[in-house]
C-alpha cells in the first residue's frame, strides 16, 4: 500500500479507502494479511481515473482551477 500511495502521491489511508470501496483491486497475502496491489490493477485504476476526469471536463463539471505547477 505504501508503494502505491507513493506512486499516486497520496496517503496510505486513501489507498485503504479505495481498496475498501472496490475502486482499486488488491489481495491480502500471508499470515499477517499484508495487502498487495498488482501493477496492472494500479494501471487500470489510473486509466479509469483519467477517463472519469475527461468525462467530467467534457460535462463542464470541472473548472480551470488547476494549481500552478501541476
Amino acid at each position: 500500500m505504501e508503494q502505491t500511495a507513493e506512486e499516486l502521491n497520496c496517503k496510505a489511508s486513501l489507498i485503504r479507502n479505495l481498496i475498501q470501496t472496490g475502486e482499486l483491486r488488491a489481495i491480502q497475502v500471508g499470515a499477517r494479511g499484508l495487502w498487495r496491489i498488482g501493477i496492472q490493477d494500479l494501471e487500470d485504476y489510473i486509466a479509469h481515473a483519467y477517463r472519469r476526469t475527461a468525462e467530467r471536463i467534457a460535462a463542464g463539471e470541472l473548472t480551470d482551477d488547476i494549481p500552478e505547477g501541476e
